[in-house]
């Protein structure tokens, strides 16, 4: 499993030591708003560790937790995945922020990150990344990763802003 570092973030694959500091940010209203509309039980954050274990095992990549170098607390979580879990889909780049962590540049630190690991060490041809329509900020760090908004489209049950970019657009974004 791939640690990634940004200069103030350590990207941990998620395990079970991450519980509690998961627990804490799926259980925040205003971060589940635009995610699921509702916090997570302590049941669901144990299952979704398992299915991401899982994942890590399966493909080599899924959902890391999010460190704050500083402090050493959980700060977030990110993702390389695929797009509504499924394989033959393109890869998908999520996130998720403690709002005591909004506005500082975060998101983006460790979307770039993410990017790069997708791009360079999984050699995906293709991007996505999907967010409530009404999520501006969420859509901003699409728009600054140099994603492109694709559409409306339904995953996950529920329409969602789409936004991409292929790896020869991130190569040259990397090259500016």
């Amino acid at each position: 499993m791939t640690i990634l570092h940004t200069p103030r973030l350590r990207l941990e694959p998620i395990t079970d030591i991450h519980y509690e500091g998961l627990r804490a940010l799926n259980t925040d209203p205003a971060v589940m708003r635009y995610i699921s509309g509702q916090p997570e039980t302590a049941d669901e954050t144990r299952r979704m560790i398992e299915r991401v274990q899982g994942r890590w095992r399966q493909y080599g990549h899924s959902w890391w937790s999010l460190i704050e170098t500083e402090s050493g607390e959980l700060v977030g979580a990110g993702c390389i995945q695929h797009l509504g879990h499924d394989p033959a889909n393109p890869h998908e780049i999520g996130w998720r922020l403690r709002p005591d962590r909004w506005g500082r540049g975060y998101a983006i630190e460790a979307a770039q990150r993410m990017a790069r690991f997708a791009f360079e060490d999984l050699e995906a041809p293709l991007l996505c990344a999907i967010c409530d329509p009404d999520n501006a900020p969420s859509a901003r760090v699409m728009q600054k990763l140099g994603m492109r908004y694709r559409g409306e489209e339904t995953w996950h049950a529920r329409p969602v802003s789409v936004y991409e970019i292929d790896g020869a657009a991130w190569a040259a974004r990397e090259r500016a």
